[in-house]
């Protein structure tokens, strides 16, 4: 995997695979990456393509922020995945940073490739990099397979989670 800016891993896709780029989001691929937020049976009741204001306005947030790096995976000229990665300053763990990652897409033509696990290992030296001692994930409860995906990496279930919708 190469990358423009946050920074790269090597590569890990196999040699037939065209090489994946990390790179900061632009506003040119909020489209695309609504596109995949929306390409999934969660996704397709909570997100409206058609309304692209909101999103724009929403990316001028995150881009601005120094502590948000909304990201994709591209394959040549093609957007393949996303994720937005936060890192969050704090007082517990003496001080320590820590990296949430959220919004982790994979186009639907390329999951079951290896990309998604390219992706989040693009994540988890990205927050070494970025001096963070702790990385973390939300999944929804009812993703049982993405529990996998994300265990096999290495995660571990440690918390319970709560929301509440305002």
């Amino acid at each position: 995997m190469t990358t423009g800016t946050p920074s790269s891993t090597p590569p890990s896709a196999s040699p037939a695979d065209s090489p994946v780029t990390m790179r900061r989001a632009t506003a040119d691929d909020v489209p695309a990456i609504v596109s995949m937020l929306a390409d999934d049976p969660l996704g397709a009741r909570r997100e409206s393509p058609d309304e692209p204001e909101a999103y724009r306005a929403a990316f001028e947030r995150i881009d601005a922020d120094p502590n948000q790096h909304l990201v994709v995976a591209e394959r040549g000229s093609r957007t393949v995945g996303t994720l937005q990665l936060t890192v969050i300053p704090g007082l517990s763990r003496r001080g320590a940073s820590r990296a949430l990652i959220e919004a982790v897409r994979v186009h639907s033509d390329d999951r079951g490739t290896g990309l998604g696990s390219q992706i989040i290992e693009w994540a988890v030296a990205e927050s070494r990099r970025l001096g963070c001692s702790l990385v973390q994930l939300t999944s929804d409860a009812t993703r049982i397979e993405a529990h996998r995906f994300y265990e096999r990496l290495g995660f571990e279930a440690s918390h319970l989670g709560f929301k509440m919708p305002l």
